[in-house]
């Protein structure tokens, strides 16, 4: 059975049956979100991302922002001239949830949508 990739899946809403990960899930779930790290108690997955000028990375949070709102899933942002951190948790369930990972790999394709 093939599994479709992260990227391609939509978010679930707490009424869909959305769970809490497991810790052992995540290694299989991170390695489909390259790039992303969890924090060491297994609360959030956060990556940093470089840009050559402040305008790309107001495009890139543009970008992301559009990808969360048609999710229902919002990261926290830390912007400055050339960089973005994102990170994200799910709070409906107080932790990692599978819409981190669905999010973290939409945002990944958006810097390889060109290639």
């Amino acid at each position: 059975m093939r599994m479709t990739p992260l990227a391609q899946q939509q978010c679930l809403s707490p009424s869909q049956g959305l769970e809490r990960l497991a810790d052992d899930q995540l290694p299989a779930l991170l390695s489909q979100a390259a790039g992303w790290e969890h924090n060491p108690d297994n609360q959030t997955i956060s990556r940093s991302y470089k840009f050559e000028n402040y305008y790309q990375t107001i495009a890139f949070v543009n970008a992301v922002a559009w990808i969360a709102h048609g999710n229902d899933h919002h990261p926290d942002l830390e912007v400055g001239y050339n960089r973005c951190t994102a990170h994200f948790t799910t709070h409906a369930v107080n932790g990692l949830s599978l819409n981190d990972f669905i999010s973290a790999a939409k945002i990944n394709a958006l810097l390889h949508s060109n290639s």
